[in-house]
């Protein structure tokens, strides 16, 4: 079995690194692999990396010695193309991207909380970045806010705020927060479900009013992520079990595994009547991904999943992407700042243009009933 070698990458926070589209993970032979297939020759893909051609067919080289498999496969005047080795591998690394993404963002936010002590002394007199550790259900409009609170974001937004995300499931996110081992936790819920519902039933024995306080957040779109053109038609979870597509599920403890099971007692789908309901992903990517690559049919997940991944996507619900934080914690700075960010018009424009979000009472700090209508 090949070994693998991990390692990182220090840029300036305006860096625009274009040449790994937003690899969480990067790994040369890749990022050749990808620019060879997109580009269509040797030279092409040299040039779109900022390397010499000879520097590029070395490496290629190199690498087809040291794995023992060819890489590219081309002739005299027709264009290059991946190897079938080649082309798995590229699938096999957007594989495990996806399905390590949540583990890979902790990691990557860890380090840069922890380098940000060393880099705190050269601050700005008044610039110190508070930091607030956050425990909450995978989300991409939490990257983003990360990204915003540390001074990546529209100039409306001042304040400085390092994010630490440690992402896990809705419901073990809120246990996190109870143990003490954050300030902040994140889920999502149906806003209209009903008080006997799933929902209130996991999440009611968890929150505690006069020790939690709500923080609005978001709006999102969940639904059936399908391939394009969504070749089996399907229109609600009733077409996944007449249709016998193969689903892709996530884990028990998540957020978007209690909507599945609560959109199946509504509509009186039991789990053995829907092959694959144990075939369980990791994160909205990967769920994307299984669909993408043909090993599943459809899955649920978020629209902006869906829409990244270049698939198609059937909604089903809206549901609020919620906060939760300790009473006694909001008179924290760190906590102050993140309010202050979530209720300016440049954060309320951000959330707007990523696609299947909304605002929904950003910032606004209230009570259980009021942004949970099935608590009472």
């Amino acid at each position: 079995m090949t070994r693998i070698r991990l390692g990182y990458e220090m840029a300036a926070p305006d860096a625009d690194d274009h040449r790994h589209q937003g690899a969480l993970l990067r790994n040369p032979l890749i990022d050749m692999l990808q620019a060879v297939r997109d580009r269509g020759s040797i030279s092409a893909a040299s040039r779109a990396m900022g390397f010499s051609y000879r520097h590029t067919w070395g490496q290629l080289r190199q690498w087809e010695v040291e794995l023992g498999e060819p890489l590219i496969l081309w002739e005299r005047g027709q264009a290059a193309q991946l190897s079938p080795f080649g082309q798995r591998l590229l699938m096999a690394e957007r594989l495990a991207q996806a399905r390590l993404g949540p583990q890979i963002e902790a990691v990557r936010a860890e380090l840069e909380r922890a380098y940000s002590l060393a880099f705190e002394g050269s601050a700005q007199a008044g610039q110190a970045t508070e930091v607030l550790t956050l425990y909450a259900s995978h989300d991409h409009a939490l990257n983003v806010l990360q990204e915003v609170a540390c001074g990546l974001g529209p100039a409306g937004i001042r304040q400085r705020l390092h994010l630490d995300i440690r992402f896990s499931g809705s419901v073990d996110a809120i246990r996190a927060l109870n143990e003490g081992r954050c300030l902040l936790a994140g889920f999502h819920t149906q806003p209209f479900a009903a008080a006997g519902s799933l929902s209130a039933r996991t999440y009611k024995p968890l929150l505690r009013p006069g020790t939690h306080k709500i923080i609005g957040f978001a709006r999102r779109t969940q639904g059936m992520i399908v391939r394009k053109g969504n070749p089996l038609k399907l229109g609600r979870l009733h077409d996944v079990v007449r249709t016998r597509a193969r689903l892709v599920n996530r884990a028990k403890g998540t957020g978007t595994r209690l909507l599945l099971e609560e959109l199946m007692r509504q509509e009186g789908i039991a789990p053995a009547d829907i092959s694959g309901f144990e075939h369980v992903e990791a994160s909205h990517a990967a769920i994307a991904r299984a669909v993408l690559e043909g090993t599943a049919d459809v899955g649920l997940g978020a629209e902006y999943a869906a829409r990244a991944a270049g698939l198609d996507f059937v909604p089903l619900t809206q549901e609020r992407y919620l906060l939760v934080c300790l009473k006694s914690a909001l008179e924290t700075p760190a906590l102050k700042t993140l309010l202050s960010i979530l209720r300016s018009r440049a954060w309320g424009d951000c959330i707007a243009a990523l696609p299947g979000y909304g605002p929904d009472h950003c910032g606004q700090v209230a009570a259980m009933k009021r942004l949970l209508p099935w608590w009472d």
